[in-house]
């Protein structure tokens, strides 16, 4: 299904200020935020007006890295662009999210990782065997000609694509031309998800497999017969390369049987029980130890350390 004329709802003031307060809530210790608040309704309506105009263009990102559980680059939106984001995702996301499928649980409503385990779970007391994938450099190869064309695909707002592709051409350190979303972004979440939606009904539209789980570009597929995994894993090779512009990591790509217990989304996954990997253990208490240790230096608040 199509959709049209959403623009004019993403623009609007009280979309604007909806998304303003949803954007707060974790900025209130920001000065740049406090600074936009004090001011809230001349900001919004000067984005508002540059929005209508189209003369709204995104401002350069805050970048950082952080390091667990890996080493990652994350882009910080400034606020007034966070604000747009955030009223993109009110009209656009409902919408999207129809065309996902149950299985896709990453960043959506009612799922999540728990919702995610469980399922992956309930799938290891079905099926013998377990085939887990996962797409090399996901957010940074994520084609911007084929996300561009699936978003052409999904909306006829001609304003509204206008806007999506400022954001998705919008460069980020370290980012190729063509190429990648920046992590932190919440449309780049929303990006992520739909981009890889294609794939989601290749697997089980097309090839008709039963048992798949996925998490962002984290996935599980489960067979009771080990050649099909075979087959399933040369034809999804070929629809990720040719239609998606991605790569597979070659690491993950083998099966197992699921009483092995299955590695997902930092659980240990076994058809009787669920359990935590170490290596999320060992990062869980470096993470109290670390806090534990600014509190007695008084930097964080009694709240913030049990949080």
């Amino acid at each position: 299904m199509k959709y049209n004329h959403l623009f004019d709802q993403i623009a609007c003031f009280k979309n604007l200020l909806n998304a303003s307060k949803k954007a707060m809530r974790s900025k209130k210790h920001n000065v740049e935020a406090i600074r936009f608040y004090f001011h809230l309704e001349t900001e919004l309506l000067e984005l508002e007006k540059e929005l209508l105009n189209e003369t709204y263009a995104p401002q350069a990102y805050y970048h950082f890295q952080i390091f667990e559980p890996k080493k990652r680059d994350i882009c910080a939106a400034p606020v007034r662009d966070c604000i747009v984001h955030h009223g993109i995702c009110n009209i656009v996301e409902p919408l999207m999210d129809k065309s996902f499928i149950k299985d896709s649980y990453a960043c959506r409503k009612n799922k999540g990782v728990y919702a995610a385990v469980f399922r992956a779970q309930n799938f290891s007391r079905k099926f013998k065997y377990v085939m887990k994938c996962d797409i090399k450099k996901y957010f940074e190869t994520m084609n911007h000609d084929v996300l561009k064309q699936m978003i052409l695909n999904k909306f006829t707002d001609s304003r509204l694509n206008r806007l999506l592709f400022k954001i998705i051409d919008h460069p980020f350190p370290n980012s190729l031309k063509g190429k990648g979303v920046p992590i932190g972004n919440l449309t780049s979440q929303l990006f992520a998800n739909f981009y890889l939606s294609r794939m989601d009904h290749y697997l089980k539209d097309y090839l008709g497999i039963k048992g798949y789980v996925r998490y962002m570009d984290d996935f599980l597929i489960y067979s009771n017969q080990k050649d099909s995994m075979k087959k399933w894993l040369f034809l999804l090779q070929t629809m990720v390369s040719n239609q998606l512009k991605l790569e597979l990591k070659k690491e993950l790509q083998h099966w197992f049987p699921v009483h092995q217990g299955i590695p997902f989304l930092g659980f240990r996954i076994f058809p009787g029980t669920i359990r935590l990997q170490r290596k999320t253990i060992v990062r869980f208490r470096k993470n109290i130890r670390k806090k534990e240790k600014l509190f007695i230096e008084g930097k964080i608040t009694q709240n913030q350390l049990s949080a």
